[in-house]
């Protein structure tokens, strides 16, 4: 029988990350609460690098909370006028030269830690998890357009995982989610295209405003 917790978490997490797909700004409040029920369902499982990932996910998540609702202006989005909202836009070389030497350092150095000095779970593993869903949460916390398929990686490698320590639900919906990031980026790159003025008025701009 599938532990309750596992069931909650699976359950948030996937409306949470439904919703970021829409670019809802209600996607940060309900993966607040499932992060939290899935440090409890990965710390039965000894899978360390994920407990240490949840809590990574709720400091942002209220970061990205607050980026989403005031954006850039600082001004509330509350209104549902999308003139204070953060705009999508893409990742500079820059930006993506620290993020792979950090999902590198993290990868090795965090899961040569836990093999040492803890009973995980494929560390290494576990840690690639950690590191490139640490990248792919703050490109999503900037609103770049490229945090998609860096989940798409993030769950290709997250289903065998989770499947190899019998969490088959959550396995089974990391698969889903790998669809959705496909989704989230060809939405995204739509809207991105619409607030550049790329394509015709009455295919973008009204999709932009945050869905309630």
């Amino acid at each position: 029988m599938t532990d309750p917790i596992e069931l909650g978490a699976s359950a948030l997490t996937t409306v949470s990350i439904v919703l970021a797909a829409r670019n809802s700004v209600h996607t940060w409040w309900t993966g607040i609460i499932g992060c939290l029920l899935f440090a409890v369902t990965f710390f039965q499982v000894a899978l360390y690098a994920d407990v240490t990932l949840q809590g990574f996910f709720l400091v942002t998540s209220v970061m990205g909370w607050w980026h989403w609702v005031h954006g850039q202006s600082g001004h509330s989005g509350l209104s549902g006028q999308n003139g204070g909202e953060r705009p999508i836009s893409r990742t500079t070389r820059g930006e993506w030269t620290v993020a792979v030497l950090m999902a590198v350092a993290v990868t090795g150095g965090y899961g040569l830690l836990l093999s040492r000095l803890t009973d995980a779970y494929a560390p290494f593993l576990d840690s690639a998890v950690l590191a490139l869903s640490v990248v792919a949460q703050i490109f999503l916390l900037r609103r770049r357009l490229e945090n998609w398929p860096v989940w798409v990686v993030v769950n290709t490698l997250s289903v065998p995982l989770y499947a190899s320590r019998g969490l088959w639900l959550t396995a089974g919906l990391y698969a889903a989610y790998w669809i959705n990031a496909w989704f989230g980026w060809w939405k995204w790159h739509r809207l991105y295209r619409a607030q550049s003025g790329s394509v015709p008025a009455s295919q973008g701009p009204a999709s932009e405003v945050p869905s309630s």
